[in-house]
C-alpha cells in the first residue's frame, strides 16, 4: 500500500494503529493529503501541488492502485474518529500560512482527536495563533544533512535541531528523528518539561527499540511492530 492513501488509512484504522499523514496546499488554498510537493514519484503525472488546483490534484491516480489523492476533508471523513491523526503541515519556508489555516479550518469541524506538527516553526507559530486549542508539535531532526534542506542556512539548521525556537512555538510535543537520539533537546523537552516525544521513521526492530528507549510513541513505516 502507498502512504497517504485511503487504502493505508483504512489498513491502519483496521490494525488499531493511529496514523500520521501529511498535507501540502494547493494553489487554490486546499489542504491535500500528500507527502511530496510535486506528482511524479508516487502518483501519475507531473506538476507542482502548489502551482496546481485540489480538482487537477485529486484526478492524478497513485501508481498501480486506484487510489486518488484526498483532500484533509475527505480523510477525517474516512477516519470519522476511528484513529488518532497527526497531521503534517509541508512547508516551503516561504512565509506561506494558508496551509495553516485551511488545515485549522477542517479541524474545527472534527470531533475526532487530532493533532498538526511540522519541521517548519513559524507553521506551528501560526496555529497556535490561529488554533490555540488545536494540539501541535514540532518536528526536529539533529543533522539537517538531506539535500532538502540545503536551502537553509547552518544557523537557522542549528535553531531547527536545538529547538531555540520554543519560546514563540510553544509545542505541546516533540517529534524527533530515531536516528538522532539520544540528542538533548528533545530529551529536555521531555525529561524536563514534560513534553511528549515523539520518533520517527521507525523501519525495524533496532529502531523500535532505540524509540522505546528514549521516547514516548513512534512514528512506523514499511514494517509493522
Amino acid at each position: 500500500m502507498i502512504e497517504n492513501t485511503a487504502s493505508a488509512f483504512k489498513a491502519a484504522i483496521a490494525a488499531g494503529y493511529g496514523i500520521e499523514t501529511d498535507v501540502q496546499i494547493s494553489a487554490d488554498g486546499e489542504a491535500m493529503v500528500h507527502h511530496d510537493d510535486a506528482l511524479g514519484r508516487l502518483t501519475e503525472g507531473a506538476g507542482r501541488l502548489a502551482d496546481m488546483s485540489a480538482t487537477a490534484i485529486r484526478a492524478a491516480s497513485f501508481k498501480a492502485t486506484a487510489d486518488r489523492i484526498l483532500t484533509l476533508g475527505e480523510l477525517c471523513d474516512l477516519v470519522g474518529g476511528r484513529a488518532p491523526l497527526v497531521i503534517e503541515l509541508k512547508s516551503h519556508f516561504n512565509g506561506d500560512r494558508r496551509l495553516v489555516q485551511r488545515t485549522a479550518e477542517v479541524l474545527a469541524g472534527y470531533a475526532g482527536p487530532a493533532a498538526v506538527m511540522s519541521f517548519d516553526p513559524g507553521m506551528i507559530e501560526a496555529a497556535r495563533l490561529i488554533a490555540p486549542k488545536l494540539a501541535r508539535g514540532i518536528v526536529a531532526e539533529r543533522h539537517y544533512d538531506h539535500d532538502e534542506w540545503a536551502r537553509l542556512p547552518a544557523s537557522t539548521k542549528r535553531r531547527l535541531a536545538w529547538l531555540l525556537h520554543a519560546t514563540r512555538t510553544r509545542p505541546q510535543f516533540i517529534a524527533y528523528g530515531v536516528k538522532d537520539l539520544p540528542a538533548v533537546a528533545p530529551l529536555v523537552a521531555r525529561w524536563v518539561f514534560g513534553l511528549p516525544l515523539l520518533t520517527w521513521t521507525v523501519r525495524s526492530e533496532a529502531d523500535r527499540a532505540a524509540g522505546q528507549h528514549w521516547a514516548d510513541q513512534m512514528i512506523f513505516e514499511g514494517w509493522r511492530p
